[in-house]
Parts: structure tokens; C-alpha cells; sequence
């Protein structure tokens, strides 16, 4: 099972920055029984690992080799590789520059490196064999891709940071096979298209037969690429960390992505 983490962004609601916001530290881990800081990029890596994620490509953009020091070949049990997005060209590209690596029976999970959400086993929630997204309950999801679901949980559509989104659950990472993700690519490439946000291309891929899941299994929500969101992620879990050691499944507010 692959493993797709799109971190090629500059970070500009953030920085400035001495590294790459998906280093920025939020929380701690156990390390050989030492305490030291956790990267933001961690909390979605361990999700995944969890899920079965066996392979992660990180996509990066030129400059950002801290990164591929930091986690280097391996993380826990799962093998990490690195490809390159040459030039800022939005979700839709970064994820793509992974594709000659997967294969069309293989398993794929994407989720977002700067964002931290509960429960931790979310990923593991999704069904194999067909497009899931794992949705969460925000207040705000016009600052978000918002997620129509029919009452058997088939998307129906994805408003995109639409001011007058029709559901409150918005997606926070996805499930699907290699081939759906090769059906995808290929939508994108069609002309007049080169979709910079994934939801305007799934809606396209719905239009056309395509089938999709939302999965509303997710609890909390929290982006640290913002200083609001980054100030929240260190209250809560520094407050949870005094109490039980781990971070907490409630209370986790949502900010913009």
C-alpha cells in the first residue's frame, strides 16, 4: 500500500521559516525513551502506517532536501522514496508526480502533511477498492472542499470553498486504487483542464460514471499551516500531554486550509 504526502508548498500563510512547514514542530514523541519534538508531517505519516501504508513518496519542491534529512529512507515500518514538483502548479500536479511509481492494483492513501486529525486510525476506515474520502464536521466548510453525500454515503458533488456550501463535512484525506488514480490523471491531462484543486477534478470524474465515497468517520480537524491553527495544535496537545501522554479526539477546532 502506497502512501502519497503532497509537501511541496511554500508554506506563505506561515513563514518565514528556517525549514519547511512540514517540519514545523507541534507536540512531542518517544524516541528510544527520549522525549523530542514531533514535525507536523509526522502525525499524517503515522496515520498511514497505521492504515498499511507499506511505501510514502513525499513530493517536494526543488530546495526543499530538509525534508528527505529529516525522515531520510524509512519511518517506523513503512519505506520512503522522494519525487520532485519542479514548480508551484497546485494538489492535483503534486499528487500526479507519484503516479509512475504505483501500479494499478496497488492501494493509495493522500492526506495533507500541515494538518493534524482524530481518530488516528481514520485512514483504516476507508474501504479498499474505490474512491473514499474521510470527512469531518467543521462549522466553517466554505473555507474548505465541502463533501454532498447521498444517504448511502455516494458523493454527489464537491463544493470547492463555495460561500454557500451545502454540507458542513469537508474531506481530510483519501483512499483509492492505483488505477482510479491512473483514471484521474488521465482526466486531468485532457485539454482545457489541469485542474489545480482535486475536488473540481472529481467532480468532473463523477460527471463521467465515476464513483466515489464519503466516509463521515472523522472526529477533529486542526491545519497548522496558519499561526492560528499552529497556536491551537500546541494548546490542545500540550494540555492532553499533562493528563493521559496522548493527544486528545475532541475539541480540535478546524481553521482554514
Amino acid at each position: 500500500m502506497w502512501g502519497i504526502v503532497p509537501a511541496a508548498g511554500s508554506g506563505s500563510r506561515i513563514q518565514p521559516l528556517a525549514f519547511s512547514k512540514e517540519l514545523l514542530p507541534v507536540g512531542s514523541r518517544l524516541d528510544g525513551g527520549i522525549e523530542r519534538p514531533r514535525a507536523v508531517s509526522e502525525y499524517l505519516v503515522d496515520r498511514m502506517v497505521l492504515a498499511g501504508v507499506t511505501n510514502i513518496c513525499f513530493v517536494v519542491s526543488p530546495g526543499k532536501s530538509d525534508i528527505m534529512e529529516y525522515f531520510g529512507g524509512s519511518f517506523e515500518s513503512a519505506h520512503i522514496c522522494y519525487t520532485v514538483q519542479p514548480r508551484p502548479a497546485g494538489l492535483c500536479d503534486a499528487i500526479f508526480r507519484a503516479l509512475p511509481l504505483i501500479r494499478a492494483d496497488d492501494d493509495v492513501a493522500i492526506g495533507l502533511p500541515d494538518t493534524i486529525w482524530f481518530p488516528a486510525n481514520g485512514l483504516a476506515m476507508l474501504p479498499p477498492g474505490e474512491l473514499a474520502f474521510l470527512l469531518f464536521p467543521v462549522s466553517h466548510p466554505e473555507v474548505f472542499d465541502s463533501v454532498i453525500t447521498d444517504q448511502d454515503g455516494r458523493v454527489r458533488q464537491i463544493d470547492v470553498k463555495n460561500p454557500k456550501a451545502e454540507s458542513r463535512w469537508i474531506w481530510g484525506a483519501f483512499r483509492m486504487p492505483g488505477r482510479v488514480l491512473a483514471e484521474l490523471h488521465e482526466l486531468w491531462l485532457e485539454p482545457d483542464r489541469g485542474d489545480e484543486y482535486f475536488g473540481t477534478l472529481v467532480n468532473a470524474y463523477l460527471k463521467r460514471g465515476g464513483r466515489a465515497l464519503g466516509v463521515r468517520a472523522g472526529a477533529t480537524y486542526v491545519d497548522v499551516g496558519t499561526v492560528h491553527g499552529y497556536r491551537e495544535s500546541v494548546r490542545i496537545l500540550t494540555s492532553e500531554s499533562l493528563t493521559t501522554g496522548s493527544p486528545p479526539m475532541r475539541n480540535l477546532t478546524e481553521t482554514r486550509r
